[in-house]
């Protein structure tokens, strides 16, 4: 009866001793200024942890690990903790996606956890310091040229961060980027931030220009330009000091905005708008040139139409020429010759027109209009070119000419040999096709499913054979989980955190691979006992064990880039060397 009774304890305590993995973070609601600890919790040593992407968060710390283990009244309990320090993004709703780990072959996951990320607070201080408060010492302006341009008129935006002499600045972070819809914009390279000197609210202070941006409105109206928001981390000095009498300094983050700006654009005047005009706005020079005007049979010219100056060159379109029929004209070639400093667009722009001629004679080529609003004088101004006169020296003549009222020839051609190049021969196939029942395709498809049934019943039997070795398919995730992290461990050698940890999970993994171990019989005793039975070189061994002592204590003592080159090259050596020796 009492061997019952045990045997039904053991089975209850088997259904209690359930895995726990859980999320816990500090708190729920917090401001968009406060720091939030998130917690991975688990009750077992899993493995293979993989954090989420903390989407709306960024990472100011972690992860670090704690573990713990204890015995009460005979009872074990065991408990590992993944944490991370997390600063929001933005405000509202944010989420905590889902964190895997793995245990016994089965992957564990963690529910996702809400957070609501409400308007920054004001947080207490401490009464006893009296360090300098960076709220009054930090802010980030948008200098705008001009607040009421015309549709196309360019204007200039240029982010400076002002900050005083008595604090300093590490390390900055762009949050949100300014967005200029209804804008044609072009940012300015600023190669380096040097800082100068300059006064701000009737006070000396430094700043640095962040950002320069050309804008062309695109339609009138108020227009609104959305702010650049940074994160920047300072340094504040504090009213303590050190054994040295030296001041200790402080670190810190503010965040800071330029603010929306609004922008009333002005419509370009309806009062003498002439009627080709394509949105020309600034100072231009309008020319026609051809590159000859008496040419043979069989020659072309060029025909350039360009425009020179200062203005939106990028955003209307050039006049385009027409020309007699007899002038067979191809498409343009569009070049653009273009700067945009801070000052706006200036340059030249040019259509280039391949004319090749037909006949023999003279052919005017219409004067060209361009017209554009001259930002100067407030008006719109136009420029005409001159009419030019192509002479072809030789050629067939045209069959027929009338002169027209004007006294200029047009040429009207009737084509010779029109149907020249049509094809003569034809390949005609019969209305009335065979019918598809009956034919080979048909019985071709009929019996490819009865050939299929075989191959498809011998696949199924071989994979029922996969899925049917546990052990084997053990070996094998172990194998590539090995390899990858073996390969997750390279990539992060220039960070010495992550580099080990992945590096612990490729040894950890190689072992149960080649030893067939769960996690929960990988002590350094078992270890080195089980590869000694299986004739591995003590050696190996024993560098193998050292080598994963080393990852847990290697990810929070200083270490230098070669010493971390080293680890990964060694863990390389002695994987390969315990591989052949334990096949």
């Amino acid at each position: 009866m009492k061997r019952y009774l045990v045997f039904i304890l053991l089975s209850f305590q088997g259904l209690w001793a359930q895995v726990q993995f859980e999320t816990k973070v500090s708190k729920n609601t917090l401001g968009l200024n406060e720091r939030l600890r998130v917690d991975f919790v688990m009750n077992i040593d899993g493995d293979n942890f993989s954090e989420p992407s903390f989407e709306g968060f960024r990472v100011i710390a972690g992860p670090s690990q704690q573990v713990s283990q204890s015995w009460i009244n005979g009872r074990s309990s065991f408990e590992k903790i993944y944490s991370y320090y997390l600063i929001p993004n933005h405000k509202g709703s944010l989420v905590i996606k889902q964190a895997t780990i793995e245990y016994n072959g089965q992957v564990y996951k963690t529910a996702p956890v809400r957070v609501n990320v409400t308007n920054a607070i004001e947080q207490p201080k401490d009464p006893n310091d009296i360090s300098v408060s960076v709220d009054n010492n930090l802010y980030l302006v948008a200098d705008i040229s001009k607040t009421n341009p015309y549709v196309n008129e360019p204007i200039t935006v240029v982010y400076k961060l002002y900050f005083s002499y008595n604090i300093g600045i590490t390390n900055f972070r762009e949050l949100g980027k300014p967005k200029y819809n209804d804008f044609w914009s072009q940012n300015i390279d600023v190669k380096q931030l040097v800082p100068e000197e300059g006064m701000f609210k009737g006070e000396k202070f430094r700043y640095v220009v962040l950002k320069k941006t050309v804008l062309y409105p695109q339609k009138s109206g108020k227009l609104t330009i959305e702010p650049l928001s940074l994160d920047i981390d300072v340094q504040l000095p504090t009213n303590r000091r050190n054994m040295f009498g030296q001041m200790l300094i402080k670190e810190d983050s503010k965040r800071v905005s330029a603010g929306a700006k609004t922008i009333a654009v002005k419509a370009l005047p309806e009062a003498g708008k002439p009627a080709d005009f394509s949105g020309a706005v600034g100072h231009f020079d309008f020319r026609v040139t051809p590159s000859k005007t008496e040419l043979k049979n069989g020659e072309s010219l060029d025909l350039v139409v360009s425009v020179a100056g200062k203005g939106n060159l990028k955003l209307f379109t050039l006049p385009k020429p027409v020309v007699p029929n007899a002038l067979e004209m191809y498409d343009a070639v569009h070049n653009e010759q273009v700067n945009t400093p801070l000052s706006g667009m200036a340059g030249k722009i040019s259509d280039s027109y391949t004319i090749i001629p037909q006949y023999k004679g003279e052919y005017p080529i219409k004067p060209l209009q361009f017209s554009y609003f001259d930002l100067n004088s407030g008006s719109y101004k136009t420029i005409s070119s001159k009419e030019i006169i192509v002479k072809v020296l030789d050629g067939p003549m045209p069959t027929n000419a009338i002169a027209s009222n004007s006294g200029v020839q047009k040429n009207q051609v009737v084509a010779n040999e029109q149907f020249k190049y049509v094809k003569l021969e034809t390949a005609l196939e019969p209305i009335v096709q065979n019918d598809f029942f009956g034919s080979k395709l048909f019985y071709s498809l009929l019996l490819i499913p009865f050939g299929l049934l075989p191959i498809i019943v011998l696949a199924k039997k071989k994979k029922e054979a996969i899925d049917g070795d546990v052990v084997g398919n053990r070996i094998k995730r172990n194998n590539r989980l090995a390899k990858k992290y073996l390969s997750e461990a390279k990539k992060q050698i220039n960070n010495k955190e992550p580099f080990y940890v992945a590096l612990e999970k490729a040894m950890h993994n190689f072992l149960k691979a080649k030893l067939h171990i769960e996690t929960s019989e990988m002590s350094k005793d078992n270890i080195k006992e089980i590869l000694l039975s299986k004739n591995a070189n003590p050696e190996a061994v024993n560098e193998f064990i050292a080598l994963t002592e080393n990852c847990e204590i290697a990810r929070y003592a200083p270490s230098s880039s070669a010493t971390i080159q080293k680890d990964y090259e060694k863990a390389v050596s002695i994987i390969s060397d315990l591989e052949k020796q334990l096949s």
